[in-house]
């Protein structure tokens, strides 16, 4: 079966996921959808320092929106709000140094955010794959920290912060890649066989879009997303995935196509009239799933993945922050 999703997922990536791909779904873009003024509203964006999650941060401060960069290095993260400010001559653009594979770290900027910003929109974009099983400090497989756990911890705990927002959003940059993988409770922090960081990396993504889901379902008051980019030719590509870079590097997207339907799905109104906990591409929304591919898994497998969550983040949660 892993054959029979591989080399369909190819095939599709090939047709859409590639520049032509997007140049082709850009021909049905609604221009007027970008051409909004976002002021006075506060964006959130993980990983904004490069690739997909600065490209999004220069579209979305170039339409005046207040940028919040949640990144890991600080001299990157500083290096790259010049770039911003510079580009869409917006000063309102603040760095915020958090490592998205510490559960801990994450829980405290929420607290300290929260008691001093707004937020409006949350935009989960930071990733990460490592080749080779590695622990963070807290004995947390890489991969499964960042893209799960991060992604988890950060959205629950602004939960309640959005709520309190006007058109509050959510949006999760997963990957074409969870395509091939359904759901796998049994091996959640990958203990199990040969590691594989490329389909660890997409056993997270396809984990992301299953809490989007489930946190559509549970807050009605958010608008929850989750996309796909594309096959942009971002930093993180190069160094991941240096192998299929170089056989596919002509055929990339740039980052800002990648980013497209981020910020689309962040500031237009016409992403928000789409149904809450839907997966995009190229600004239409998409199934999550390969035909044939029996990648499905029952409430009762999502309610689960939930659960585990919940048990595991509530470990690193201070008490300073019990009242999120």
């Amino acid at each position: 079966m892993s054959f029979y999703r591989n080399a369909v997922w190819f095939v599709k990536g090939l047709q859409e996921y590639t520049r032509s791909g997007y140049e082709a779904a850009a021909k049905h873009f609604v221009a007027s959808d970008l051409e909004v003024d976002v002021s006075g509203r506060s964006f959130i964006i993980t990983g904004a320092n490069s690739g997909i999650g600065k490209a999004t941060a220069v579209e979305i401060a170039k339409r005046g929106g207040t940028v919040h960069m949640v990144c890991r290095n600080k001299d990157r993260a500083d290096e790259a709000r010049t770039h911003i400010v510079e580009q869409s001559k917006n000063e309102n653009v603040h760095v915020h140094i958090v490592d998205m594979s510490s559960p801990r770290g994450l829980w405290e900027f929420a607290n300290s955010f929260t008691q001093n910003h707004s937020v409006h929109v949350l935009i989960n974009n930071a990733g990460c794959m490592v080749n080779q099983r590695e622990l963070t400090e807290d004995g947390l497989e890489k991969n499964f920290a960042t893209n799960t756990l991060g992604t988890f911890i950060l959205t629950t705990a602004l939960i309640p912060v959005l709520k309190k927002s006007q058109d509050p959003r959510v949006i999760t940059v997963s990957s074409g890649g969870m395509l091939v993988q359904k759901l796998n409770l049994d091996d959640l922090q990958f203990e199990k066989g040969t590691f594989d960081g490329t389909m660890a990396y997409a056993q997270n993504k396809r984990q992301q879009v299953i809490m989007t889901e489930v946190w559509a379902r549970q807050h009605k008051e958010i608008h929850f997303s989750s996309m796909h980019p594309g096959w942009a030719d971002t930093p993180a590509v190069q160094s991941s995935m240096p192998d299929f870079h170089a056989k596919m590097k002509n055929k990339l997207r740039t980052e800002a196509q990648g980013a497209d339907t981020v910020a689309w799905l962040a500031v237009a109104d016409a992403a928000a009239k789409h149904p809450s906990g839907l997966f995009f591409q190229d600004r239409t929304p998409v199934s999550t799933h390969l035909p044939l591919a029996f990648t499905r898994s029952s409430a009762s497998e999502e309610d689960e993945l939930m659960n585990r969550l919940e048990q595991l983040s509530a470990q690193f949660k201070p008490r300073l922050t019990s009242g999120l």
